[in-house]
């Protein structure tokens, strides 16, 4: 049995709380796409290791250099003057002695592959052949197969002494910055096509006020002058309050502003030949952005470890991040009279991932709920979290768990 310890929280409920305030990076903001990246090339070299030698070799790609271009947008259509620069940073085991024989690791067409499929899916117009380039500062290290574990059979060792950190559920405010977020990225941009891919939604709530402050990159070839992009504002602010009613508690207060640097009078206004800020020098790096239950939250516990890139085995920075958020999800939608969960685990180096030197679970209980019901169906979940760790592993790479 591992450690865990199940305690009631001691303060306020969120939503009882004066002030809240959430941030969500889209896709297309220049950390989302470094996130995104690392997480994508750790996936294609897991596979690739499984593949070639049975099992996931020692990696860990999470670190990038995205440096943002130059560029000239314009209403009706402008041009990147100097492209984006975009390396994927980090440690992999590139040559394997394996049968006899030294084989290569195709470490720089994985992370280019990876690059390029990110920007593939994110973008509509931003064009790799002139407006980007892709670069790959993976070092390579050695190991011979011999006596290396295979992670389905066996429970592997931590990393590193660590913590992961989550809760649950989402508060009023927490839902509607990551829905409208999405909305905007994969719904709206259907009807307005102007809207740009690079998204940052950061709202702020005051007892039932809420405003959510807007930034969403343009596309210049789309907008013909000043007086239609202003129009497109509007567009984009009505669309987002129709959806509010469908996401949150009707007795908030909800407003909107979109892009509020803009300077109408001397048309100085977010507008981009790409779709991302990055093509005028906004520069991006792994761990920057979401946290691994894709929201900033400064009124919850957080972690700050970058858990994109890492290994999907043994690099608890990463795994156990995701498992705090699983299991106060579980919790939180699982067992009875229950308020908020904030759910922590602490790793020590050297110690199986499957027993934490601590698995810290603090819950605010309902008036008039069973606590001893509740501690007990708590700690049994995380316990069969923990007992079933390695599963994780899959999850990661068949994306169907997301770290940003």
């Amino acid at each position: 049995m591992a450690n865990v310890k199940v305690e009631k929280l001691i303060g306020r409920y969120i939503e009882d709380i004066e002030i809240e305030m959430v941030e969500r990076k889209g896709a297309g903001h220049p950390d989302s796409l470094c996130d995104n990246a690392a997480e994508t090339l750790s996936r294609k070299l897991s596979l690739w290791y499984i593949d070639h030698y049975g099992t996931i070799l020692h990696h860990n790609v999470d670190k990038a250099a995205l440096v943002g271009g130059r560029a000239e947008p314009k209403f009706g259509g402008g041009i990147v003057v100097e492209p984006i620069y975009f390396a994927l940073i980090g440690r992999a085991v590139c040559d394997v002695m394996h049968e006899g024989k030294l084989e290569k690791v195709p470490i720089a067409r994985l992370a280019r592959e990876a690059i390029t499929e990110c920007i593939e899916e994110t973008f509509r117009y931003l064009d790799l052949k002139t407006d980007i380039i892709i670069d790959c500062k993976i070092k390579a290290g050695s190991q011979d197969l011999v006596g290396l574990f295979d992670y389905r059979k066996h429970i592997p060792f931590a990393n590193d002494t660590s913590f992961g950190v989550s809760h649950a559920p989402f508060s009023n405010t927490e839902k509607l910055v990551y829905e409208i977020e999405q909305f905007l990225q994969y719904e709206a941009i259907k009807r307005i096509p102007a809207i740009g891919e690079d998204i940052k939604v950061m709202g702020f709530r005051q007892n039932k006020d809420i405003k959510l402050t807007i930034a969403t990159a343009m596309i210049d070839r789309l907008i013909d002058d000043i007086d239609a992009y202003v129009s497109i504002k509007q567009d984009i602010q009505e669309e987002v309050l129709n959806q509010v009613p469908k996401i949150i508690d009707p007795d908030f207060n909800v407003s909107v502003d979109i892009n509020k640097a803009d300077i109408i009078e001397k048309e100085c206004v977010y507008i981009t030949v790409t779709g991302t800020s990055a093509e005028s020098g906004d520069d991006g790096q792994v761990g920057r952005g979401n946290r691994t239950n894709g929201l900033i939250t400064p009124n919850r516990p957080m972690s700050l470890e970058a858990a994109a890139g890492k290994n999907p085995v043994s690099h608890v920075g990463k795994i156990y991040n995701v498992l705090a958020g699983i299991c106060a999800s579980e919790i939180a939608d699982n067992v009875k009279g229950i308020k908020e969960v904030q759910v922590r685990i602490l790793s020590q180096i050297g110690k199986p991932i499957s027993e934490p030197l601590i698995a810290s679970v603090h819950i605010l209980p309902e008036e008039n709920s069973s606590w001893n019901t509740i501690q007990y169906e708590a700690e049994q979940i995380v316990q069969e979290k923990l007992a079933n760790i390695t599963k994780l592993t899959d999850l990661f790479l068949h994306k169907k768990v997301t770290v940003w």
